[in-house]
């Protein structure tokens, strides 16, 4: 066993209980708890049926929305335009970074605006659909990614740093993960209703789908044959929970996210307390840092409490109050009754800020933002 492998071994035997418990606590909200919520939902089926228990957690998830899947999209902005001008026009980025920030700032909202814009005043929802199903096919991109993210930089706070190599079989099966989930199951092309509209789906053969199995399985084993590769090089991995994490995200909340009739549910409040978890690492560590000298400002928990309040309300305008208020306003009862169904604004707004959130998340969450030196403390 390497030097590095005995002083990280060494670390956990002589880890504290607060230690412990944060380690557990890590451990949960970064996807261990998925494993644990599908017993607990056998149990609730064998012993309830499905009804009741269905019925209590849906009932329970969409007000739990309120204060987990809602703000984890609208802090995404909150995050991404502070300092914005400086990024993109002034000095605090450079490069490639400067053009993400201005295109996913501006060029990309402007675009999905424009989408909107013209598919609500055209009356299509055939153009809406298509929006909505762009939403559908990069969803899978995010949570696989934002799983891949986890798992590198949670390993890296345990001291395990992984080569281009390995960075490149971990992001491969994210991929493949993406892309089965989406051809899995084939599709010939059929009407659903989706916020209301209702609009046919593209068409995808079973060809593809075996396609992309066969792609999930060659990179699962070269997966594992990498991990195995690296156990042996470097002797003990400390990385349970950065690998739990990882698969939740690309096979229990993405390829089969449907497998569970309850935990389906529960799958973006799962994805949405991992991606708070970082933002209270990020946000946390620079509050601590600048708590001291020389800025002396307001303390780290009255920066993070203003920050989980300022985007739960900002979920409450985005997902609930302007949506109504345009729905209301600007939907009459005739096309209430047509295939762009009675809340487009909604449909269109919801599509608009999931789409927007998943790029901006590819600015923020980058070596090359300084900010994210954070993550490492």
């Amino acid at each position: 066993m390497s030097t590095m492998s005995v002083a990280r071994a060494d670390a956990l035997e002589v880890a504290s209980p607060s230690q412990r418990i944060g380690a557990a606590r890590e451990f949960f909200v970064v996807g261990g708890l998925t494993p644990v919520l599908f017993a607990a939902s056998f149990v609730l089926r064998k012993a309830f049926g499905l009804d009741a228990p269905e019925y209590a957690v849906g009932f329970t998830m969409f007000y739990a929305a309120y204060v987990l899947n809602d703000p984890h999209f609208t802090v995404t902005y909150l995050l991404f335009y502070r300092r914005f001008a400086a990024r993109a026009f002034g000095g605090e980025a450079a490069g490639v970074q400067r053009v993400r920030y201005i295109v996913v700032g501006i060029v990309v909202p402007a675009a999905l605006a424009s989408w909107a814009i013209v598919s609500l005043l055209t009356r299509s929802a055939h153009a809406l659909g298509l929006f909505i199903q762009l939403m559908f096919f990069l969803v899978g991109w995010h949570y696989v990614k934002q799983g891949f993210g986890v798992m590198v930089v949670l390993a890296a706070r345990r001291g395990v740093v992984f080569t281009v190599r390995e960075r490149l079989a971990l992001l491969f099966h994210a991929y493949a993960g993406w892309a089965y989930a989406w051809a899995n199951p084939a599709d010939p092309g059929i009407e659903v209703e989706e916020k209301g509209v209702v609009y046919v789906t593209i068409a995808h053969s079973p060809a593809l789908e075996r396609l992309a199995l066969a792609f999930l399985v060659a990179t699962l084993v070269v997966l594992v044959v990498v991990l195995v590769q690296k156990r042996r090089r470097e002797g003990r991995l400390p990385i349970v929970t950065p690998t739990t994490a990882f698969l939740s995200s690309i096979w229990a909340w993405s390829i089969y996210s449907s497998i569970d009739p309850l935990v389906r549910y529960v799958i973006p409040a799962l994805h949405s307390v991992q991606y708070l978890y970082f933002v209270w690492l990020l946000r946390g560590n620079e509050a601590r840092e600048r708590e001291g000298p020389p800025w002396f400002e307001v303390s780290r928990r009255v920066r993070l409490g203003t920050l989980a309040l300022a985007a739960v309300a900002l979920g409450c305008v985005v997902f609930h109050a302007a949506p109504s208020i345009l729905d209301a306003a600007l939907v009459s009862r005739r096309d209430r009754a047509s295939s762009l169904g009675p809340t487009p604004y909604f449909a269109a707004l919801y599509a608009f800020v999931n789409i927007h959130h998943f790029c901006m998340d590819y600015v923020i969450w980058r070596r090359e933002n300084p900010d994210t030196r954070y993550l490492r403390a």
